[in-house]
């Protein structure tokens, strides 16, 4: 990219990041608190589904032990894994969501994706690999479908993106019951990640 073009996209990409983070359009339980990390070269984007309360706490994106799943799926540690440099963050929601009334997390705010989006992603060209991490991430981007399958034929995706399932601790059952996951999916993410991180 030329110096110039370069300067423009981290100019365009600070202005929209500074809108996001003094957003206010939605009411939510704890106040709003975007959680997302961006930058004019990383290679990598996690898109996940919203920030949860310990998150939502510290400010710092996978910041809980559904974080140390996905960084021991990626086989790479927290300084990698925070260098906004080379990996992007953007979850569906950028907020704590609040809680549904069986005590689940509640579903990203369906604001917040349109909004937002698409004006950060268009101010990241350097972007080669992105990580649909859960269901949410996965609608978004491909439509309505079982994440199961989808995540089965990651292969149909690569090399632009990799369907993930949500790495909470609910997802121990489900890798027992996937054992191809381990086997096949984790070896292909792992080098998709590091082919991507190279670029």
């Amino acid at each position: 990219m030329h110096c110039a073009n370069a300067a423009s996209s981290a100019d365009t990409l600070a202005a929209v990041a500074a809108e996001v983070r003094a957003c206010r359009v939605c009411t939510l339980p704890l106040g709003p608190r975007p959680v997302f990390r961006v930058s004019t070269t990383a290679t990598v984007l996690i898109a996940g589904q919203a920030p949860g309360t310990a998150v939502h706490a510290t400010g710092i994106p996978w910041n809980d032990p559904s974080g140390e799943r996905l960084r021991r799926w990626l086989a790479m540690d927290r300084d990698t894994f925070y260098d906004e440099s080379r990996i992007a963050i953007l979850p569906m929601g950028f907020c704590y969501p609040g809680r549904l009334p069986n005590g689940g997390d509640a579903p990203p705010r369906p604001e917040c994706a349109p909004l937002w989006r698409a004006r950060l992603l268009a101010a990241m060209p350097a972007i080669r690999l992105t990580l649909l991490v859960g269901s949410y991430a996965q609608v978004h981007a491909l439509g309505r479908g079982p994440m199961t399958e989808r995540v089965r034929d990651f292969r149909a995706f690569l090399p632009e993106r990799f369907p993930l399932p949500h790495p909470s601790w609910r997802t121990t059952a489900w890798e027992r019951k996937n054992p191809w996951f381990e086997a096949e999916a984790l070896p292909a993410l792992r080098a998709a990640v590091g082919a991507a991180l190279l670029q």
